[in-house]
């Protein structure tokens, strides 16, 4: 087969650029474009909520490659300009993807990779803050700068709870609303959930639980039992939606995401990777996923390139089977989780305690490791990535944790 000339990848973050290194890494040395919604060359997005947020590093730390590296990539890069519209090619293979500007580009693959944004509220006010760019970050640090403002943090999840220590840290007064009973409580449980919890109430933050938002008013954010929360800054986190809209009328099959199969495929010669696909995630028995997560950004990005490889020089295509795994810095501690599990698994406190600020707790179903989740332990939670991939059995796992809770001992 003839060597393609063109490759386009839609999304200018992490998975794209990813799937752009995994192409001339692969051997491929035709033409890569790489279209970007954002002005901005590929950055890395985590310390947006973290480092940056709280002013230890400027923007010149977060670009993912230097200007030298991108150069030897030899991408054209359409920048500022968001994809409009994918329509498929008649021939099977790959697409003509329309930017907002107008210009058409034809690839004979395609990987789409345009990520995610954030969710709003039913009558959000304009000047209540989301955290997903650049722009965002440093729009929020400033208003963190000056301390002493009363903060109000919607979502208690890893968004807004990053964004409470970074603006306790800077001084100011902090409450955090969730509708749930408990922060992060869809990915850890109650108890985790509640552990995490106790680390913010150990640093004065309030969190309050099982509030919804019945409006927003000029003095702040009134909660459905007519209580008004005083707020000067608002920052609604309530998770993040994956950017298809463009993709409506491309025959792509769309549902919370791009629905592709464990290859990573869409449609002949059309991929996508990172928070935008949705996949049948065979380590875990084909159950369908979609993870917002750096490191599953950065494997499927460069899976996906692999896999448009594979078929344009007629070998197999591999399936993507992944254990995800995510971590967050908040104050002095790091959380950690490996694998993923619902809110009908057990969960077990293995190693530690909550009230000790330092524990590893294990998920289980039908018998089998699911996920670990740890605080302020993080080699013993990676330990437990492995295990899942293996698909050790949950008492084994016991038998293993209880022997590192062992070694914790004096």
């Amino acid at each position: 087969m003839p060597e393609p000339g063109h490759f386009v990848v839609v999304g200018a973050s992490l998975a794209g650029l990813r799937a752009c290194e995994g192409l001339r890494t692969g051997g491929f040395n035709g033409r890569i474009t790489l279209v970007g919604a954002e002005q901005h060359v590929p950055y890395d997005r985590p310390p947006l909520s973290k480092k940056v947020l709280q002013g230890e590093w400027e923007l010149d730390r977060i670009a993912l490659r230097s200007a030298e590296a991108l150069k030897e990539l030899e991408l054209e890069l359409r920048l500022g300009v968001p994809a409009a519209a994918l329509e498929l090619s008649p021939a099977g293979r790959g697409g003509t993807v329309t930017l907002a500007d107008g210009m058409s580009i034809v690839g004979e693959a395609v990987i789409i990779a345009t990520g995610s944004r954030p969710r709003t509220l039913r009558h959000q006010p304009s000047g209540a803050h989301v955290l997903r760019t650049i722009e965002d970050s440093m729009a929020l640090r400033g208003e963190f700068a000056a301390g002493d403002r009363r903060v109000c943090l919607i979502g208690a999840g890893f968004i807004g709870l990053e964004a409470a220590a970074a603006a306790r840290m800077a001084g100011n007064e902090v409450t955090v609303l969730e509708a749930l009973p408990a922060p992060m409580l869809r990915a850890f449980g109650p108890a985790v959930g509640a552990a995490m919890a106790a680390v913010h109430e150990d640093e004065g933050v309030d969190i309050r639980c099982g509030v919804t938002v019945e409006a927003f008013t000029d003095s702040g954010v009134l909660l459905n039992g007519g209580e008004l929360v005083a707020a000067d800054v608002i920052l609604v986190g309530i998770g993040a939606e994956p950017v298809v809209d463009w993709l409506a009328g491309s025959g792509l099959t769309l549902g919370d995401g791009v629905v592709v199969d464990e290859m990573l495929r869409a449609a002949p010669g059309v991929f996508a990777a990172g928070d935008v696909a949705r996949w049948p995630n065979g380590q875990f028995g084909g159950e369908q996923m979609r993870i917002e997560h750096w490191t599953n950004a950065a494997e499927q990005g460069a899976h996906a390139a692999g896999n448009v490889l594979a078929g344009f020089n007629g070998v197999p295509l591999t399936p993507y089977r992944s254990v995800p795994f995510v971590w967050s810095d908040q104050y002095r501690h790091r959380i950690q989780y490996v694998g993923h599990s619902s809110a009908h698994d057990d969960v077990v406190i293995a190693v530690g305690t909550p009230q000790a600020r330092k524990f590893v707790a294990l998920y289980q179903r039908d018998g089998r490791l699911r996920a670990a989740a740890g605080l302020n332990l993080p080699r013993l939670v990676m330990r437990h990535r492995k295990l899942i991939a293996e698909g050790a059995a949950f008492a084994d796992a016991l038998v293993l944790a209880g022997e590192q809770a062992d070694s914790l001992r004096p």
